[in-house]
C-alpha cells in the first residue's frame, strides 16, 4: 500500500511540475532555432519529448546520422544515440540521450536524462507526462573564421565548453493507433560567454516549443496509411512545420514523403526487418536558393527492441 501510495503521490507531483512550469513559459517570451531538427522525428521522438521515455514497453536503443546540406562546406551534421524502457511493475520510463551537432566552428555535445509517468485510460489510451534534465557542451571555433577585422577581439579568442545545463518538460498522449504530444526540452535561457570578453554575453540558448502528433489509417488489409505533423516554435524566428505522409505494407516497409514548409522536401523508407530491429533512410532537398549549393541531406536511422514478456508477441508498433 505504500509503494501505491508513493507512486499516486509521485505522478501528481510531476504532473503539478509540468503545468507550472508550462504555463510560466507559454505565457512569456520564447529567439533564432538552435536544436537540430530530423526528418524520421517520429522515430526519435524522446530527443524531444521526454514523456516518450518507456512509451514502447520495451527497452529500446536507437541511433540517428544526420549529414545536411552534402558537399557544402561547414554543413550541419548530427549524431544522436538514444535508450529508454519502463520500469518493470510500474508506469514510470526512464531514457538516457546523447547528441552531437556540429555546423561550421560551433559544436554542441549534450547528455541528457529523460524520466515519465504515464496515466492509464480505458482503451488503451495513455497520458504521460516527463521531465528532461541535462547538459550541453558548446565550443565555438572563432579563430577559424575568416574576418574583416583580423583584430576584432569577438574573434580573437575561441569559446571552449562552455558548460550549459538545462531541464525541459514533456507531455505525451497516446493510443496505439494515434498520438499527440507537446514538449518544452530546454527551459533555461543559458547565455553563452567568452571570459576574456566584456560583454555580458555572445549569445544565448533559446526555448523550443514543440507540438507533434500523427494517426495510422487502414487502407486494406495489406496497407496503412499515417500522417504526421511536428511543429517547432522559437521566438523572432519563423514557424517551422514538418508534415509527414507514409504507406505502410504489411506491417513492415513504410514509404513515404515530407514537406518542411518553406525549407525542404524529401523522401523516406523504413523496414522493419524483424520483431527487434528497424532500419531508416530519408533524403532531403531544400527548396530555398541552398539547393543549387549542395546536393541533399541524408539520414540514417537504426532502432533496436530488447526482448518482450516471456515470449509474447507484440502489436505491431506505429510510432
Amino acid at each position: 500500500m505504500k509503494n501505491k501510495k508513493y507512486i499516486v503521490h509521485l505522478s501528481h507531483l510531476v504532473a503539478r511540475i509540468f503545468l507550472v512550469i508550462l504555463s510560466v513559459f507559454l505565457a512569456g517570451k520564447t529567439f533564432a532555432q538552435q536544436d537540430p531538427m530530423y526528418t524520421q522525428y517520429m522515430e526519435n521522438m524522446m530527443t524531444i519529448n521526454p514523456a516518450y521515455a518507456g512509451s514502447k514497453e520495451v527497452f529500446t536503443m536507437m541511433v540517428v546520422s544526420r549529414d545536411q546540406w552534402v558537399t557544402m562546406a561547414d554543413a550541419p551534421d548530427t549524431r544522436t544515440f538514444a535508450m529508454h524502457s519502463p520500469i518493470s511493475n510500474t508506469n514510470m520510463g526512464l531514457g538516457l540521450s546523447f547528441l552531437h551537432d556540429r555546423i561550421g566552428p560551433i559544436r554542441q555535445t549534450g547528455l541528457y536524462f529523460d524520466y515519465s509517468y504515464t496515466l492509464r485510460f480505458s482503451n488503451k489510451r495513455n497520458l504521460a507526462l516527463g521531465l528532461k534534465a541535462g547538459v550541453n557542451f558548446y565550443e565555438a571555433g572563432l579563430t577559424d573564421l575568416l574576418t574583416n577585422d583580423p583584430n576584432d577581439p569577438v574573434f580573437a579568442n575561441d569559446i571552449n565548453r562552455n558548460f550549459l545545463p538545462n531541464f525541459g518538460v514533456g507531455a505525451f498522449y497516446h493510443a496505439q493507433r494515434y498520438y499527440l504530444g507537446l514538449a518544452i526540452p530546454k527551459l533555461i535561457k543559458n547565455t553563452i560567454n567568452k571570459n576574456d570578453f566584456s560583454v555580458e554575453h555572445l549569445n544565448k540558448e533559446e526555448i523550443h516549443i514543440f507540438f507533434m502528433g500523427g494517426y495510422v489509417f487502414d487502407v486494406n488489409r495489406i496497407v496503412k496509411f499515417k500522417p504526421s505533423v511536428l511543429t517547432r516554435f522559437v521566438s523572432n524566428s519563423p514557424m517551422s512545420l514538418d508534415v509527414n505522409g507514409t504507406f505502410m505494407f504489411y506491417d513492415r516497409l513504410w514509404l513515404g514523403a515530407m514537406y518542411r514548409i518553406g525549407d525542404s522536401f524529401g523522401g523516406l523508407f523504413q523496414i522493419q526487418v524483424n520483431d527487434h530491429l528497424k532500419i531508416g533512410y530519408s533524403y532531403d532537398l531544400p527548396t530555398s536558393r541552398l539547393g543549387f549549393y549542395n546536393k541533399g541531406t541524408h539520414e540514417v536511422m537504426v532502432s533496436f527492441d530488447f526482448g518482450f514478456d516471456r515470449g509474447r508477441v507484440r502489436s505491431p508498433r506505429y510510432f
